[in-house]
């Protein structure tokens, strides 16, 4: 759904008049679909390490990962763009980030909620939203206490695979969070934590298909597989 740019603009300038404030910010233009998008994101992401506490640290694990646009979510987002039909499903990802792949399955025509642990991924993300013109929803998601009741179409998620401890709970998530007949699909820049997921998932029941990827945006082309998981 598009939103006229009257309604929007008076909120994208307030939205980035206070990221500003709080961020050193960099703006990049990104094409999918033969179509152009913008995204805003933090500048220097490792310059965040030094806002974490060790108290905050103990308690949730949490690193500034949401903060960069990492090639898995652009090969994610130029897969979306060129490969599927989503138009009119029910969409969710998962460790949205700064919300590129929502914005892009928002622009096929799907009705999206954006989600992530961190409730500053979620500002960018809805900035992101407004300032290319597509309508998302946004919420704050735990994947290891997933309180969501409804169930999804689709679900997407790029660069979750990082922590073993994380990946039972995205396992019990994408479980939960999928309807019966609903499909997944995980990005990862071949990780050797994505082999021990892909076991867990089978082993409740989930089937899974690899579509391999080369992203030659960067220095150094990166192989990104993007997993596409039903269940059994």
């Amino acid at each position: 759904m598009q939103i006229s740019s009257h309604v929007v603009s008076a909120e994208l300038s307030t939205l980035y008049n206070e990221l500003a404030a709080e961020y050193d910010l960099t703006e990049s233009v990104y094409s999918f679909g033969d179509h152009s998008f913008s995204f805003l994101s933090v500048l220097d992401s490792y310059a965040l390490l030094d806002r974490i506490s060790p108290e905050e640290f103990v308690k949730d694990e949490q690193m500034p990962y949401w903060a960069e646009i990492w090639p898995s979510a652009i090969t994610l987002s130029s897969f979306i763009a060129d490969e599927l039909h989503i138009k009119g499903n029910r969409v969710i990802e998962i460790g949205a980030g700064v919300g590129m792949a929502s914005v892009v399955a928002a622009w096929k025509g799907a009705s999206v909620m954006a989600t992530d642990y961190s409730l500053e991924a979620l500002r960018f993300a809805r900035y992101n939203g407004l300032k290319n013109r597509v309508n998302l929803a946004y919420e704050r998601l735990d994947w290891r206490i997933v309180q969501c009741r409804e169930q999804f179409d689709t679900l997407f998620a790029a660069d979750v695979l990082y922590e073993r401890v994380n990946l039972l709970p995205i396992v019990t998530a994408l479980d939960k969070l999928l309807k019966p007949e609903g499909v997944a699909y995980i990005a990862d820049p071949r990780r050797r934590m994505a082999e021990q997921f892909l076991e867990l998932a089978v082993e409740n029941n989930f089937t899974i298909t690899s579509f391999p990827q080369k992203y030659t945006g960067g220095s150094v082309p990166v192989t990104v597989n993007i997993y596409k998981m039903t269940r059994a």
